[in-house]
């Protein structure tokens, strides 16, 4: 919840004028020493108290299930969202990381607004089969790591060295091993030649990310990381790039020698 705290501070008295997003279903396990998927009812509702004191707000924009729970059927956790939202204390809900099987069981008890899935140039897994069914049934798409969790932000050398705690210090990133030895460094090779299209057209790599992602009228939000305030407004600049048939079809023809992409589960 420390997160929901900064954000609550950050906003103060502008509360109205900002979406709210986040999360229920996996909480911290004392006895496992892990997060757990849990989408219990007790748990959806509880969490969600939590959230609303520590962002200090009495209701949340849009709230997501974390990851689906294998040991409870969808029923339980749409059915804490009904009541969360018959009582005003969310506006609108949905999931991430789902199937479109387990969606389907999903909306057949209550409506999901957002779908929360990882979709970028390197990880398009998802992409031919999630984002028509979203569209189709109204529900927004907002990709996860659109910026490749860092590989495609062109600030990373073959010296970059990830610290232990870093989870991208494994290579894996999310069943693609593209930061894997051998792999990094193609795909390294990759961004560069990307630099170079941005260039062209007076932009930066990041930009150009996530200009991609936005490409698709299936796509609401492109979600990017950032540390510093000058970073958010450098990812806010590919909102208006529309990148043209040309520049298209040159960012496929250099991410042919993409090495990783292919599942490693």
């Amino acid at each position: 919840g420390r997160g929901e705290q900064i954000l609550a501070e950050a906003l103060g008295a502008n509360r109205k004028e900002a979406i709210i997003v986040t999360k229920c279903g996996v909480p911290w396990s004392e006895e496992k020493k892990t997060w757990v998927r849990n989408s219990s009812y007790e748990e959806i509702t509880t969490s969600t108290e939590a959230s609303l004191r520590a962002l200090n707000t009495d209701y949340i924009d849009l709230l997501l299930i974390h990851w689906p729970d294998p040991d409870r059927p969808f029923e339980i956790p749409m059915r804490a969202f009904a009541d969360l939202m018959a009582a005003g204390k969310v506006r609108y809900v949905g999931v991430s990381n789902f199937s479109r099987e387990q969606i389907m069981e999903c909306l057949k008890y209550g409506p999901l607004a957002a779908h929360q899935v990882g979709y970028n140039l390197f990880d398009r897994r998802m992409g031919p089969e999630m984002l028509p069914f979203c569209e189709e049934k109204g529900i927004g798409v907002m990709a996860y790591g659109s910026l490749a969790h860092g590989l495609l932000t062109g600030a990373l050398t073959r010296e970059t060295k990830f610290g232990e705690k870093d989870w991208r210090a494994r290579g894996n990133l999310f069943g693609l091993p593209l930061m894997a030895p051998g792999n990094f460094e193609k795909n390294l090779e990759v961004v560069e030649q990307l630099k170079g299209v941005a260039r062209d057209a007076g932009r930066s790599v990041v930009q150009l990310a996530v200009a991609w992602v936005l490409r698709s009228s299936a796509i609401t939000v492109a979600l990017t990381g950032a540390r510093k305030p000058e970073e958010i407004e450098e990812n806010a600049l590919a909102v208006d790039w529309r990148l043209s048939k040309a520049e298209l079809d040159q960012i496929e023809k250099i991410m042919k020698g993409a090495a990783g992409t292919e599942s490693a589960r």
